[in-house]
């Protein structure tokens, strides 16, 4: 078995067929589909009963969150290669094909491909710079290199999982997983695992679709931005569990600090105040912590005033006061 695809799903009867059918047909045909119908209440399980296909892996369970879903399915997953789908995107039709072939030709540990975004409403698609790979100068083209060669813009790249195939036996020996019960599961994934590889490639080709709609978690600033503050500190205890703190922290810090400030500041506003008491309960931690001193020598100006602000301000209405 050449490729897993690994796809979890809740409630995407709109869009589950055509991600279905984007793996099915596939131009590489030696691969297992296993998706995890993660409790949906509509016609998604149904939809992906319509399929007969003896590639499909059907997990049907009780709702347990994306990350725990992709957990589950990453421990039954037995091809050689690993790679990640969501519900409302899709691949290109060559895209395992290409996927693989440059990760076996190399012996790559992840090897991350580009990302189009389509707008479901205009039907327009573009890219942006993480998508885009942009960050990658024209050095690390048809190279194999390790994660230190991306020491500087190492906060750069994109973390989302579905722009990556994996080797599933490095999967396995580095017993890296995915937040479970919080959204932005992601992000915390991305750097553990990026962090541990040894050998990276990039494919400069647009392989995946991310779909953009008025439900999608990542372009909507609603009450799901609340879990940034539990994503930042997870992330936190895995750069400073795994030893790769001290050398990143300075990047580490400011990127800590930029994730809820920016939700702060885009959110709706019935959700400005429970998230301001997350990242006030988060930031005396920090105080009473010995990581205190780093973040007050680490942060640029900007970030730091926002840090301090939050920690000596006692509710919202006190920090919007601040700002003025």
């Amino acid at each position: 078995m050449k490729v897993s695809v690994i796809l979890c799903v809740f409630n995407e009867e709109k869009f589950i067929g055509n991600a279905i059918e984007s793996i099915l047909n596939q131009s590489l045909d030696d691969f297992e589909f296993i998706i995890v119908n993660d409790g949906s209440t509509d016609a998604t399980l149904d939809i992906i009963n319509s399929y007969d296909d003896e590639r499909i892996k059907l997990i049907n369970q009780e709702n347990i969150g994306l990350g725990a879903s992709r957990n589950k399915a990453m421990a039954k997953a037995s091809g050689e290669y690993v790679m990640f789908l969501d519900g409302d995107d899709w691949f290109g039709l060559d895209a395992l094909e290409i996927a693989y072939n440059e990760a076996k030709s190399k012996n790559t540990d992840i090897t991350i491909f580009q990302i189009k975004y389509y707008d479901d409403e205009t039907g327009n698609v573009s890219g942006n710079d993480w998508f885009d790979l942009n960050s990658f100068d024209e050095s690390f083209d048809d190279c194999v290199f390790a994660p230190g060669a991306c020491r500087d813009f190492l906060f750069d790249l994109s973390v989302n999982a579905c722009q990556k195939i994996y080797k599933n036996s490095f999967l396995k020996e580095s017993e890296v997983k995915f937040v479970e019960g919080i959204y932005f599961e992601d992000m915390p994934f991305f750097f553990e695992i990026f962090l541990k590889a040894q050998r990276i490639s990039i494919i400069r080709k647009h392989l995946y679709y991310h779909r953009k709609h008025a439900k999608s978690i990542t372009d909507v600033i609603d009450c799901n931005y609340l879990d940034t503050v539990a994503a930042g500190q997870e992330l936190m205890r895995r750069f400073i569990e795994n030893g790769f703190y001290e050398e990143y922290k300075f990047d580490l810090l400011a990127y800590k600090i930029n994730g809820p400030r920016f939700a702060l500041s885009e959110i709706v506003d019935e959700c400005k105040e429970p998230l301001f008491d997350l990242i006030h309960e988060d930031y005396l931690e920090i105080k009473d912590s010995i990581y205190y001193e780093d973040f007050l020598k680490e942060l640029g100006p900007v970030k730091r005033k926002f840090f301090l602000d939050v920690i000596k301000c006692k509710n919202y209405d006190e920090f919007k006061m601040s700002l003025d």
